[in-house]
C-alpha cells in the first residue's frame, strides 16, 4: 500500500504567528493554536500510519535578524510539548530563504519534498494544512489537496480569487473541523436527477455554513428550500428546470426526491451522528418536526391549510413534498403544525425541519459509533 501524509505548516497553523514580526522570538510568544494538541493527538492515535510532516518557510533563518539559536529554542520547546501529548512528527522540512530569492525549496515550491513525489505516496489522499494561500498552491504543486485555516467567508473568497477551488478540500476555522474531516471525511451528497418532466441538480454539504443557491422556478418554494439550508447550517444548492407549463406538481415532487437522495448520500455510514432531532414557534404558530435517520421511511402529517396556494405553491403539495423527502432520505418524519396564518405555518414547518436536521446530523468523532442497538441503520 502507498503511504499517506499530512504536510503541516508551522506558524499560523501549529502555533500562533505574531501579527507584526511574523516570527516567534521568545518563549513568551509561543502560543499553540486552540485545539491543535488534542486534535493531532487524536489523528496520531486513530490514524497511526498517516505521517505528520512539518513544512515551513522561516525567512532569513541563520541571519543576524533571525539567529538559529532563537529559532531552535522555540522549535525544541514546541516539539517537546507535542511529544508530551503523544505527537511526534515523522519529518520536518525548513526553508530559510526569503521570498525574493525565489528558491524551489520555498513554499509553494516542492524542492523540499521531492522524496514524497517518487510514487511511494498516495498524493490523492495526502493533504497540505496551512493558513496561507501558498499552502494551497503547494498542495496543487504536489498533486494533493489543501486545507486552509481561515474564517470560512474570507478563506473561500481567497481560494476562489486564486482559482484554487479544485485544490482546496476544506476551509476550516479550527482544528476540530480539520480532524473531523481527516478522520471521518466530508459529508457531501450530490444528485443529478433527469426525467422527461424535470432536470434537477442538488448538492448538500452537511458540514457547511448555511450557504444556499436555490432556483426552482417557484418563488415561495425557493424561499422554503432556503430555510432548510440557512437554519440547518448545511450548504445547499438546488437547481430545477421543471415543466411548470403543465403545473407545479413534478417540480416540487422531484425536488423532494432528489433532496432526500442527496441527504441520504451525505450521511454515509451514519457513524457518530445524533440520529434524532425539534419544534419551534413562529408568531401565532407552533410547528413540530421530529425526525429519525434510522433508515425506515415513514411520515406522520398533522397540518391543515385552508388556502389553495401560499405564494405560487399549492398547499396540497406540502404533504406530498415531505412524503417524497421522507421516502428518498429513508427517514422517519413526524410533523405537526397549528396556528392561523398559512404562511407562518408552512415556513415554521420548514424551519423546524432544518433545525431537526441540524440536531440529527451532528457528528462526534470521539464517539464514532452507530447510534443503534441493532448494529446497522
Amino acid at each position: 500500500m502507498k503511504k499517506t501524509a499530512l504536510f503541516i505548516d508551522r506558524d499560523g497553523t501549529l502555533i500562533v504567528e505574531p501579527p507584526i514580526t511574523e516570527q516567534v522570538n521568545t518563549l513568551d510568544e509561543l502560543v499553540f493554536l486552540p485545539g491543535v494538541l488534542r486534535n493531532l493527538h487524536f489523528i496520531r492515535e486513530k490514524l497511526p500510519n498517516l505521517e505528520l510532516v512539518i513544512v515551513t518557510n522561516q525567512d532569513g533563518l541563520g541571519t543576524p535578524d533571525y539567529p538559529t539559536e532563537t529559532f531552535e529554542r522555540i522549535q525544541n520547546k514546541m516539539l517537546e510539548v507535542f511529544k508530551g501529548e503523544g505527537v511526534v512528527f515523522d519529518d520536518i522540512k525548513i526553508d530559510p530563504t526569503r521570498k525574493e530569492e525565489n528558491k524551489p525549496t520555498r513554499k509553494p515550491g516542492t524542492g523540499m519534498l521531492t522524496q514524497y513525489m517518487d510514487g511511494t505516496y498516495d498524493m490523492e489522499h495526502c493533504f497540505v494544512i496551512g493558513d496561507r494561500i501558498t499552502d494551497i498552491q503547494l498542495a496543487k504543486n504536489l498533486g494533493c489537496k489543501g486545507i486552509l485555516i481561515k474564517d470560512r467567508e474570507n478563506g473561500e473568497k481567497e481560494v476562489a480569487d486564486n482559482n484554487l477551488q479544485d485544490s482546496c478540500a476544506l476551509v476550516a476555522e479550527n482544528w476540530d473541523q480539520i480532524s473531523e474531516f481527516i478522520f471521518a471525511g466530508e459529508r457531501v451528497g450530490t444528485v443529478q436527477r433527469t426525467t422527461k418532466e424535470t432536470d434537477i441538480y442538488v448538492r448538500i454539504n452537511l458540514d457547511g455554513n448555511g450557504k444556499t443557491d436555490i432556483s426552482s422556478g417557484l418563488g415561495f418554494f425557493d424561499h422554503m428550500l432556503d430555510q432548510i439550508g440557512k437554519h440547518s447550517g448545511c450548504d445547499l444548492t438546488v437547481k430545477v428546470k421543471g415543466d411548470l407549463n403543465v403545473d407545479e406538481h413534478h417540480t416540487i415532487e422531484d425536488t423532494a426526491i432528489a433532496l432526500g437522495e442527496a441527504i441520504y448520500l451525505a450521511l454515509g455510514n451514519k457513524r457518530g451522528i445524533e440520529r434524532y432531532g425539534y419544534c419551534l414557534p413562529m408568531d401565532d404558530c407552533l410547528c413540530q418536526v421530529a425526525l429519525d435517520f434510522g433508515g425506515r421511511p415513514w411520515l406522520v402529517w398533522d397540518a391543515k391549510f385552508n388556502r389553495e396556494y401560499v405564494g405560487d405553491m399549492p398547499t396540497e403539495m406540502f404533504l406530498h413534498f415531505f412524503k417524497s423527502l421522507s421516502d428518498s432520505a429513508k427517514m422517519n418524519l413526524n410533523i405537526k403544525a397549528e396556528g392561523d396564518n398559512e404562511h407562518h405555518k408552512i415556513e415554521g414547518i420548514f424551519k423546524a425541519l432544518a433545525r431537526a436536521i441540524k440536531m440529527a446530523v451532528k457528528r462526534d468523532i470521539y464517539k464514532y459509533e452507530l447510534p443503534s442497538t441493532k448494529g446497522t441503520l
